[in-house]
């Protein structure tokens, strides 16, 4: 199943000029012309090629390419995407394109389908076996993440033993940087590089050069676990494990490069408030179901700033001035603490913060904030003293900045720790409650202080 091929241009690549290159051969029947101009391309210009096409085109194009190639634009689609059109194909040709697939991306797409078509087409595979085994693990595990280890070695052997064992079978991987020895029962004992085979003598046991503290990963374990620790520590691939220490695939430094994205793009989807990840041309009730019950979270969440401000009508309207600094004093705390809560929220899921370390981080944040509170505090005093005229209005405005950017450095660290702690996700709960504490804190300081203040002087 493992393929990679070819030689391409590294001249940069026009894709809109090539897919109307091809929509004008299909659509005069030259089908070697349209097939000629998307095999010319490399993987990636393919997939977005091919994203730019109808589906009617796609389906009358897919069967005619290479089935290298056909592999190559799944494997490149987005999983939605890739899903849809294999949901088309007819039993052989998607068969036959998922037997040229890697095992863990074919295991990805025929898990995306309906468990039905997903059973015909391992029905009519020629080499099933491969990704039969990835199937039984969830999408957003280690095990659905890794593809079967092509081959091992065995901790009996000698350098020329493992060497000419894998002569003899000829690997057709570009990637394997690592070769894993395990013993009689499969259990992973140790790790050799490729380099280390070659230069040992022929003669030495894989047991004396073999590395024994081998990283590794159990099947069941979340994708960001593994990720994490491919990254901290720099490897190329990652061993994957049963509950029983036995050896049952592999994690490649390409898979880890699709989590890192993932992981990222669905941090960011949720901190906008957005709890899945959607493509820009999500159909307009799903887009609505998903965004429409998060801002009506937020309407809620605002209404407790409104009746922040009722509680001081008078005041407002004895001193109509105290409304030009509204934004500045809620909005400068605002941006503090959506700064602060970011970092925090990246800290925990690069597993960079803990909740034990919450004391050290909201120490950190309150100096920060302190700093920056003053800082911002005393040029807020000087414009509303020299807008205004009035240094009073001056100092309430430039306090309660003071007082609220503080606030919002500790709402940034607190409320992110909070919701890891109460095992609900960082990113999706955090904007909208620091939003709330920074405004409604920041007007109940500065309203309070202008009342406190302010008024007995009028």
């Amino acid at each position: 199943m493992i393929h990679r091929r070819g030689v391409y241009s590294v001249e940069a690549v026009d894709v809109d000029v090539i897919v109307e290159q091809v929509r004008l051969a299909l659509a005069s029947g030259q089908w070697d012309d349209a097939v000629a101009l998307v095999e010319a391309l490399r993987p990636p210009d393919q997939a977005d090629l091919f994203s730019d096409l109808p589906p009617a085109e796609q389906d009358q194009l897919l069967p005619r390419l290479d089935l290298e190639d056909s592999a190559d634009i799944l494997e490149e689609l987005e999983e939605e995407e890739a899903a849809e059109i294999a949901c088309r194909l007819e039993l052989e040709d998607l068969a036959a394109i998922v037997d040229e697939m890697e095992p863990d991306e074919a295991a990805d797409l025929l898990g995306d389908i309906p468990p039905e078509q997903a059973s015909e087409v391992l029905a009519a595979m020629t080499e099933p076996e491969e990704v039969r085994p990835l199937l039984v693990h969830a999408d957003d595990t280690a095990g659905g993440l890794m593809t079967s280890a092509p081959f091992v070695l065995h901790r009996g052997m000698t350098a020329a033993d493992a060497i000419a064992y894998l002569r003899g079978i000829a690997p057709d991987s570009e990637d394997f940087y690592y070769l894993y020895i395990v013993d009689e029962d499969m259990h992973l004992v140790g790790v050799v590089s490729l380099r280390q085979l070659i230069v040992a003598p022929p003669s030495a046991d894989l047991e004396t050069i073999m590395d024994m503290e081998v990283f590794q990963v159990e099947a069941s374990a979340d994708q960001e676990e593994a990720a994490r620790l491919m990254a901290r520590y720099g490897l190329m691939a990652l061993p994957v494990v049963d509950s029983a220490g036995r050896l049952i695939g592999r994690i490649t430094h390409d898979d880890l490069v699709d989590v890192l994205e993932e992981e990222a793009t669905e941090d960011i989807y949720r901190l906008g408030g957005v709890p899945e990840e959607h493509p820009p041309d999500v159909p307009f009730p799903v887009a609505l179901r998903t965004r429409l019950p998060w801002l009506v979270v937020n309407l809620g969440t605002a209404m407790a700033s409104a009746a922040i401000l009722s509680l001081f009508e008078g005041t407002i309207a004895r001193i109509a001035a105290l409304a030009a600094f509204f934004p500045i004093v809620a909005g400068v705390a605002g941006s503090a603490g959506t700064q602060t809560m970011t970092v925090t929220v990246r800290g925990l899921a690069l597993g960079e913060v803990d909740p034990r370390d919450g004391l050290r981080a909201l120490a950190r944040e309150f100096l920060i904030g302190s700093v920056n509170g003053l800082t911002v505090g005393l040029l807020v005093a000087l414009v509303a003293l020299i807008w205004k005229g009035s240094p009073m209005l001056g100092v309430v405005v430039g306090l309660a900045t003071l007082i609220n950017l503080v606030g919002a450095a500790i709402a940034g660290v607190t409320v992110p720790l909070g919701m890891q702690v109460a095992k609900v996700d960082p990113a999706l709960a955090s904007p909208i409650l620091v939003t709330t504490i920074t405004d409604t804190l920041g007007y109940f300081i500065y309203l309070g202080l202008a009342t406190l203040v302010l008024l007995p002087l009028i």
